[in-house]
Order: C-alpha cells, then structure tokens, then sequence
C-alpha cells in the first residue's frame, strides 16, 4: 500500500492549458514539464521553490534526457534536440516521420533504456485513429513500430521484465508488448478501461516495477502491478491529471484545463497546475533514468 506524507500540493502559479510530459532531470535536479497548447515549457526546482518559464513553439508534446547535454524531444513537426541557452529554447530540427500528414501531431514519448526515443502521434482532430509509434535512434535514423492509434500516450518501459506499455486514451486501452528497447513485438491488450473510470493518459513504471497511470477525467492516478491487477489510487484534485514522473523521491503530476467549462474552471481553480505528491515509500521513486545517445546500458 502507498502511504502519502503529503500532497497533491499544487507547486507552481502556472496553469497550463493542456499540461504534459513532466520529466526529472538528475543533471539540476528540476522537474521539467510543458503546456502543448500554450507553448510553454517549465523548469521547477524542488529545492529554491522556484519554477521558471520559457516560450516553446511548434507543440513541443515530449522530452528526454540527452546524453550530450540538452534534450530529445517531440513537437508537431516531428523530432528535434533542445537546449536551453540564455532563457531562450532553441531547437534543432532532426526529422519529420509525418510531413505527408499535416493533421497529426506528435503527443507522448519516452527515451528507451537501449537509447533510443520512441514517440506517438495523433490525429489533432481525434477523429481518425491515424496515430502511429515511432523510433529515433541517437544516428538519426527513424523507424515505424506500430499505427491505428487513436491518442497515443506512454511509452512506460519496464526492461526487468522486457516489457513496454502504450495507450490508446480514446479508447480506454492499454497495450503490453515485448521489447529490447529496439523493438516493438505485438501489442497485446492489457487493460481495458470503461465508462466513469477516465480516460488511461500519461503514465510510467515505478522501482518496484509497478504501472502508473494518470486518469483524464478520472480525479485521480492509480497504481497497476505487473500482472494487471489495480492496486492503489491516489486522488488529484483535478479532473484531469495526464501524466506522471518520478524524480527527488518525489512524484510528480501534470494536469490540464482544457475543455472545461467555466463553472468547471471555477470549481477547480487548479486545474492545469503541476503537483508533488510526498510518498512515505521513497524506494518507489528511486527509477534509473534513461538516456538519448549510444552510451546507454542496452544500446
């Protein structure tokens, strides 16, 4: 059972639109996070409390860590290196798997333990299951892993047991397939979510090699083990939570206000806000990070 010292505690004044990709980063020990649909990206330091913003055009939806410094990340015109410099995100454009579909965007990725960057698109009208999985390699090359997707969310890796997980929100599921960090076998289902449960949305794996899974619409981040079974939940107060990080033994939740209407907004003046949740089982938060490049321990 998790027990909570403290939190959700919102953690910073801002309030994105629609919050995502929430990622510690043990270089400066700053969890970053982004507002796809306002263009931001967002640096908070648990220690000095301080939670510095930066203008991030183009959608920018994921981040990894970069091997050589920086990051990885995923944006609506496909993968490109970010870095930081002088308060000012500066992009360098990699590649752009869908420029024959100008409708899709990039949403969610992760960087794999083998090195790599798997990232999923979506249709950004949600009407079409035109979302597909991709990989980039720290070379450059970029390869397809698998499509018919409606909202791609995840990837989580669990490389103890060879495993990696992917949502399809819209529909409710979660898929498991093996994996070598490379590749992608076939996905099967896992979890099948329904109506008054909330929509499966960002998610990851803790130390224990348990799943966790933010809840669009759904108030709450809950706690899967490895055979599937739902094990422990705890409440955001927000309606809808999307993703989650761990990082300073601490975990880390992203949320978003978007779509919702004004008595919504007004009855949840922290929707789009970042949380911290203090557990009193710290080992849980204790994951290895991953790496974009080629000194990764399965590349």
């Amino acid at each position: 059972m998790v027990e909570l010292i403290s939190g959700p505690t919102a953690v910073s004044d801002h309030r994105a639109i629609l919050g995502e990709g929430p990622l510690w980063d043990p270089r400066d020990e700053r969890l970053y996070w982004l507002d796809i649909k306002g263009g931001k990206l967002f640096a908070y330091s648990p220690k000095r409390d301080v939670t510095e913003l930066f203008e991030a055009p183009g959608m920018i939806s994921a981040l990894g860590l970069a091997e050589q410094g920086g990051f990885i990340c995923a944006r609506r015109d496909g993968f490109a290196r970010l870095r930081l410099i002088k308060g000012a995100v500066e992009l360098e454009p990699i590649a752009d798997p869908e420029a024959d579909l100008p409708g899709n965007r990039f949403n969610d990725g992760k960087v794999d333990p083998a090195g790599g960057f798997w990232a999923g698109t979506m249709e950004n009208a949600e009407t079409e299951p035109l979302g597909r999985w991709w990989r980039l390699t720290p070379s450059g090359d970029v390869s397809r892993l698998a499509e018919g997707y409606m909202v791609t969310n995840g990837p989580a890796f669990d490389p103890a047991r060879g495993r990696v997980f992917l949502t399809d929100s819209a529909r409710q599921s979660v898929f498991m397939a093996e994996t070598d960090g490379k590749s992608l076998g076939v996905p099967r289902p896992f979890l099948q979510f329904k109506e008054g449960d909330g929509y499966p949305d960002g998610m990851t794996i803790d130390a224990e090699g348990y799943l966790w899974i933010a809840f669009w619409d759904g108030w709450a981040v809950r706690r899967f083990s490895p055979a599937g079974d739902w094990v422990d939940e705890i409440r955001i107060p927000v309606a809808r939570p999307t993703s989650i990080a761990f990082g300073g033994g601490h975990m880390f939740v992203t949320s978003a206000s978007v779509g919702l209407s004004d008595a919504e907004l007004e009855a949840q003046p922290l929707a789009g806000a970042l949380f911290e949740v203090e557990l009193r089982n710290t080992d849980l938060c204790d994951t290895t990070p991953c790496y974009f490049g080629d000194r990764s321990p399965l590349a």
